[in-house]
């Protein structure tokens, strides 16, 4: 029982990571019809943002998190404008060699900047200690994950449920002209959503880099994973990428705790069988 509760705790640790990472890219994928390949660059440049405010310039670990996510929604709105937005009406095929070679280029610039060395982002002491859940005792990063991994949830929901933005991004998506022939700005519309899609990115770089350590190669190698989550989940569900990330968190723990030997086996497969069981996602978008 003891090691069945170490799995299910830390595997929902590990989705929240997924789910935080990769809904961004769900959302730029499955409601903006875009496919960013590039998206863990920004993810990447979140974290080393968050890296150097809180380890060199000393500043508190919320308000460098908080700093990190606005700067990368603040570049990401920069290179949705003179960048991005071009390849829009492209093919697929060339929006996904774009943005592969953007993720090459955010690569050769963290190198140069950073180094070949993995960037620790400090934590504050009471993020050390843990808390009591009736008779378990849980490190306190690992609830501040799950609960800020919630708080995502929620914030998703209202904004695209319960907002007005919400009805503009589904109405622009569906048909562009007759949105901006009822007075939606869909420039407006389009680059407010990259940006949030980039700082949702930005903040899962951060959750996650206890288990996903951030080095210039992040954005590559993490890549398989968040298109993952998005393709089991359904592109541009929030509720189906969240219970893919969860589901498939849970899968990869348990192999590491019982058969490590088979390496990312189980997760893949978990994979395999989904798609095929549902092949438009766990909980695809209507």
């Amino acid at each position: 029982m003891l090691q069945l509760s170490n799995i299910l705790i830390d595997g929902v640790v590990y989705g929240m990571v997924l789910f935080v990472i990769s809904v961004g890219l769900s959302v730029t994928m499955g409601l903006m019809r875009f496919i960013n390949l590039a998206h863990g660059a920004f993810a990447m440049a979140g974290g080393y943002v968050a890296a150097w405010l809180i380890r060199v310039e000393a500043l508190p670990f919320f308000a460098g998190v908080v700093l990190a996510i606005v700067a990368t929604m603040a570049l990401a709105a920069v290179l949705e404008t003179f960048v991005f937005r071009f390849l829009y009406a492209k093919s697929e095929l060339q929006q996904v060699l774009f943005t592969i070679g953007f993720t090459f280029a955010a690569i050769a610039v963290a190198s140069f900047f950073a180094g070949a060395y993995i960037q620790q982002i400090p934590l504050p002491g009471w993020l050390h200690g843990s808390v009591t859940l009736g008779e378990r005792t849980l490190p306190a990063q690992r609830v501040m994950v799950v609960v800020l991994g919630l708080a995502v949830v929620l914030l998703l929901w209202l904004i695209i449920a319960r907002t007005r933005f919400g009805i503009w991004l589904r109405a622009s998506v569906d048909n562009a002209p007759m949105s901006s022939s009822l007075g939606i700005n869909i420039r407006l519309v389009q680059c407010a959503t990259f940006a949030f899609g980039a700082g949702l990115a930005a903040l899962g770089g951060v959750l996650g880099a206890e288990l996903m350590p951030l080095e210039p190669y992040y954005p590559l190698k993490y890549l398989v994973l968040m298109l993952v989550v998005v393709s089991v989940g359904g592109m541009g569900s929030v509720s189906g990428t969240l219970c893919a990330a969860l589901l498939l968190g849970i899968v990869d723990t348990a192999s590491k705790y019982l058969a490590s030997g088979f390496g990312d086996f189980f997760f893949y497969a978990a994979m395999i069988i989904l798609l095929a069981v549902r092949p438009n996602g766990i909980l695809r978008r209507r």
